[in-house]
């Protein structure tokens, strides 16, 4: 266990985790401080358990399903949890023999998909009896021989495209239906993390340890471009969000540069780079005309001004805010909040899923 933790020490501490106005063309860092908290009537807390990382909310958004990892310290599987998205009480949950981390859901609410990172696979589950219907295990195995940790899975119709955090990483193309590998993207780079798929310019976009963005056709699995938005600096680029109106495609990176870059989605240039602090998960929200993103490190989550990229909410819920899923009508943001690991890969107590009211 212990080795194959430090293998995925990457996975464990990152995001698991998507205007009329024009743009501004400038580079510079307008984001500004917010002016007060939140009051706490906004918000709903919940501790739930150990390892909670991704969410996914049923298409009738009447179910939000957590993924969890469950405790890494003597402790075997994992657990999807079904919540209630107003009260977030359970309303279910399902035991598995392998830890559960990233997510996705159908667009009919029949299935979820879920990535087992320590394993190096993925498990399809029916929402209907909470049961896994089918999984699938890559064969690849790094130098110590232990599997490439599968992170991020975005669904595009019929198809999965799952992440490898590895040295050199590569995408898994998989058949949503069968659950059947088709095939690899390869030479992505380092330590595959985000992915986006942009109706707007029909190309997958995927972000890597080297710095880069990757543009991919679909159609082909071939990779057409590569940006490296930061140039030489070192940069972990990590979560992405897309706002299809004006063309931006939003970037974090909580490792290197801390910070989120808003870049062209056609050509990769820099519109803005964003110094908010430290960057993790990032949504951008058409109803609102918003962008929220959680700050690990600073323990915060920030609802920023798209257009003019200042900070009108600053959300405070220590220790470190994670992953965010936003309602279908833009007006409830989920997060789960993660504690600190100890030396011995327990944690000082469960992680929460926390509610916020975006109303008021």
């Amino acid at each position: 266990m212990k080795m194959q933790l430090s293998t995925l020490a990457l996975v464990l501490t990152m995001a698991l985790s998507g205007c009329a106005t024009q743009p501004s063309s400038s580079t510079s860092a307008t984001a500004q401080p917010a002016v007060a908290s939140t009051p706490s009537t906004d918000i709903v807390k919940r501790s739930l358990a150990e390892g909670l990382y991704e969410m996914a909310l049923s298409p009738t958004g009447d179910a939000l399903y957590v993924a969890s990892a469950e405790g890494f310290k003597d402790v075997q599987g994992g657990m999807v949890y079904k919540l209630d998205p107003a009260t977030l009480k359970t309303l279910g949950a399902t035991h598995t023999d392998l830890k559960n981390f990233a997510m996705q859901i159908t667009p009919d609410g029949k299935t979820l998909y879920v990535t087992n990172s320590l394993d190096g696979g993925i498990s399809a589950i029916n929402t209907a009896d909470g049961k896994v219907k089918a999984r699938l295990l890559f064969s690849e195995r790094n130098e110590k021989g232990l599997p490439y940790g599968a992170r991020q899975i975005l669904l595009h119709g019929d198809t999965l495209y799952v992440g490898a955090v590895a040295d050199p990483a590569l995408i898994w193309v998989v058949d949503a239906n069968t659950l059947k590998l088709k095939t690899r993207i390869k030479n992505t780079g380092k330590w595959m993390t985000g992915l986006h798929y942009s109706d707007q310019t029909g190309r997958l976009y995927a972000a890597n340890g080297s710095g880069e963005i990757l543009v991919i056709n679909p159609r082909n699995n071939r990779v057409e471009q590569r940006w490296k938005p930061l140039g030489e600096k070192p940069a972990l680029l990590l979560n992405l969000a897309e706002d299809a109106d004006t063309g931006r495609l939003f970037v974090t990176d909580n490792s290197k540069a801390k910070t989120t870059l808003v870049l062209d989605i056609h050509t990769g240039k820099v519109i803005k780079q964003l110094d908010v602090g430290d960057s993790l998960s990032v949504l951008f929200n058409p109803k609102r005309h918003e962008i929220y993103i959680s700050q690990r490190d600073s323990g915060k989550v920030l609802s920023l001004d798209a257009t003019r990229y200042t900070v009108k909410k600053s959300w405070d819920l220590p220790p470190h805010p994670n992953s965010l899923t936003l309602s279908a009508d833009g007006q409830t943001l989920f997060v789960t909040v993660k504690q600190p690991f100890n030396k011995d890969h327990s944690t000082k107590g469960p992680d929460s899923v926390v509610r916020l009211d975006l109303t008021h």
